[in-house]
């Protein structure tokens, strides 16, 4: 079978919901030889913030989803960071703008 009826497939099975858009974006890239990522560029393109679990922007709560540490220590080391200077603030702001909301 060729690399074009192979796309072709799982397109088709996508379409009828055998496969959801992740588990179609994982084979076509499995199947195209694209680069694998390494663990630590893939939690970065997984981290979003949380709708549901959201003190302010969910930021924390994303950060959590993707480190596997509690939310709530993500939260208590920003408020830390922020007594020292600001540092939380400005770094939970900076990630607040340009992390994607899920």
């Amino acid at each position: 079978m060729s690399l074009v009826d192979e796309l072709a497939r799982l397109e088709e099975m996508r379409a009828r919901g055998t496969l959801s858009d992740d588990e179609f974006q994982r084979a076509k890239t499995r199947l195209i030889g694209g680069p694998d990522l390494p663990p630590a560029a893939a939690a970065i393109n997984r981290l979003r913030r949380s709708r549901s679990d959201k003190w302010v922007g969910g930021v924390c709560a994303g950060i959590a989803e993707v480190s596997g540490i509690e939310a709530w220590i993500w939260r208590l080391m920003f408020a830390v960071l922020f007594m020292f200077g600001g540092t939380g603030l400005v770094v939970y702001l900076l990630l607040w703008i340009f992390v994607p909301l899920e």
